[in-house]
């Protein structure tokens, strides 16, 4: 019964089965023990041994522990070997271990296998503590980031992993200590599911340096050849080259255009010619680039993964080279055609850097501003983006007085971008046309010493709008506190010139206070009916809006249901 059930769990009732090879060469100390831990594997169904013409008990060790055995009538190499095995095979799955492994456990070859059985992977490749390394780290390691930079397995050369019968079928066997690396690169071009497992601590025999000297040319032969057979070579040089032309090209238009509008030294004509012999560059090794990208990856099985190594190799230069499309586009900035002339305005867009702990902000990108008309219908309404709106300090719902009209500030549409749309009348006033654009620190120089009411408060219960004036640049103002009740509800800030500024309350005047700034601060209080309301004006703070007097409008408005 026992015997039956342990049968049906190797594989009978299974989807898949499993073959395990071992190439050996002189490995009689160690080979059984190999051997004897991949048939403990519930997974595994058949071992083989190739033994690659040892001269030692290697093939009569492997057949006492119960191994298939495949001689090799001369050694031939590892590669060779593998080859051999895997054509005597039949296991769905194939896991290659090397004979040498003084402390393989099942767990970790059950670790190597369990991924593809899942469905996670088509080839595992093993990592593993070891105490040296040096052929992966002197040789293969360099060379891989050199020709197939997307590569990163801590152990390339690893010489224990697993893979579908279909994907290895599909790979070349290099004869050689090659052939293990040989099978990632193919793998990784042809943009299979590799997995690097980690199985923990394997114990290899130490190789001697000349071993290890032939296991390094080995490896440095087969990395180089893959390199040529995949193109990456071919897209160092001749694609390489196109590539760093076409960004010469481009630094030289860069340079050409930014001369005409910024470098008043050379003459326009000096920056015209630079700008089209850098396009004529640009273009010429861009046609070249594209000719050959296409012939590679025309050639290449897995186009994507030569496509990916590609831009691997290449970031750094196609970042740069889209810094510099993104620097031309913003130099070009606006372009305005009128009768007979072409005038061309580069119209940067304003970086604001906040400090610390202000408007709980850290940086904002703000315009260029294109004015436009309103939209039908909207005669009493401005639309402009959230950005235009904190340059003037204002927010939506609030109103600005221009020739005497009141206008309602709202929300720009989606679609607008970085549009404001202006009634006609207001822009007569204004003297801004449809089609100018405005950068963001011109903004406040339109709208100057535009009334406006904004809303401080506004709450349920209370409202208080503030009258205010906005001015182009920062000056000494005061903060004012609002009390009612003897509780601060409202704060506001501006510049508060010597002179009379009205409060009303409800729609009615309610008092008119009188600043001095050579006289003691003040509070201004109003008794209201069985309320207090109280006026403080605070510590000086810088402000670009300046407090309407009576002459101007309105400086203070509480409306309320309480009051």
């Amino acid at each position: 019964m026992i015997v039956i059930l342990l049968c049906v769990f190797k594989g009978r009732e299974r989807d898949f089965s499993v073959s395990v090879i071992i190439p050996a060469y002189n490995e009689e100390k160690t080979v059984a023990n190999v051997v004897k831990t991949a048939q403990s594997s519930s997974y595994v169904d058949e071992v083989i041994v190739v033994d690659d013409g040892s001269s030692d008990n290697t093939y009569k060790e492997a057949k006492k522990a119960g191994a298939t055995i495949i001689r090799h009538a001369s050694n031939r190499g590892k590669g060779a070997a593998l080859r051999t095995g895997f054509k005597h095979s039949t296991g769905d799955i194939v896991v290659f271990l090397d004979a040498d492994l003084k402390n393989i456990t099942t767990a970790k070859i059950d670790k190597m296998i369990k991924p593809i059985i899942d469905g996670r992977a088509d080839i595992t490749k093993t990592k593993f503590k070891r105490r040296a390394g040096r052929v992966t780290e002197l040789t293969a390691k360099p060379l891989l980031r050199f020709f197939f930079p997307e590569i990163k397995f801590e152990q390339p050369l690893s010489g224990q992993f697993a893979a579908k019968r279909s994907v290895i079928e599909r790979m070349k066997f290099e004869d050689d200590y090659g052939v293990d690396v040989g099978i990632i690169l193919d793998a990784d071009v042809q943009g299979l599911n590799v997995k690097e497992v980690d199985i923990g601590e394997l114990e290899h025999d130490m190789a001697s340096l000349s071993d290890l000297n032939i296991v390094a040319t080995e490896v440095v032969r087969t990395i180089v050849a893959r390199a040529l057979e995949y193109g990456r070579i071919t897209m160092m040089d001749s694609m390489g080259e196109s590539i760093r032309m076409c960004i010469l090209g481009l630094s030289l238009t860069t340079l050409g255009i930014f001369s005409i509008f910024f470098i008043r030294a050379l003459p326009p004509t000096v920056g015209i010619i630079m700008g089209i012999v850098g396009v004529i560059i640009a273009a010429y090794y861009l046609v070249a680039l594209v000719k050959r990208s296409y012939y590679v990856l025309a050639r290449s099985k897995g186009r994507l993964q030569v496509l990916r190594s590609f831009v691997y190799m290449h970031f750094p230069i196609l970042v740069s080279a889209l810094i510099l499309v993104a620097m031309i586009s913003a130099l070009l900035g606006a372009v305005h055609i009128d009768e007979g002339k072409i005038s061309i305005e580069p119209n940067p867009g304003n970086l604001i850097i906040w400090k610390k702990n202000v408007e709980n902000r850290t940086f904002d990108v703000r315009g260029p501003y294109t004015i436009d008309s309103a939209l039908e219908g909207e005669n009493d309404t401005i639309r402009l983006p959230k950005e235009a709106v904190d340059t003037l300090g204002l927010n939506y719902g609030d109103i600005i007085y221009i020739g005497g009209v009141d206008y309602t500030l709202k929300e720009s549409r989606p679609s607008d971008g970085n549009i404001i749309r202006i009634p006609a009348n207001a822009r007569e006033v204004l003297d801004v046309n449809v089609g100018d654009v405005i950068r963001d620190s011109a903004l406040r120089k339109v709208f100057d010493n535009i009334f406006a009411v904004q809303k401080i408060l506004n709450q349920s219960n209370v409202t208080i709008e503030n009258g205010i004036l906005i001015e182009d640049n920062d000056k000494s103002g005061r903060e004012v506190n609002i009390y009612f009740d003897g509780k601060k509800i409202a704060t506001t800030s501006g510049v508060i010139e010597n002179g009379s500024y009205s409060i009303y309350i409800n729609g009615l005047h309610a008092r008119t206070i009188y600043f001095n700034e050579n006289l003691p601060r003040e509070n201004y209080t109003i008794y209201w009916g069985a309320h207090i309301i109280t006026v403080e004006i605070g510590k000086p703070i810088k402000s670009n809006m300046r407090f309407a007097t009576t002459e101007d409008g309105i400086f203070l408005n509480i409306i309320s249901d309480k009051l």
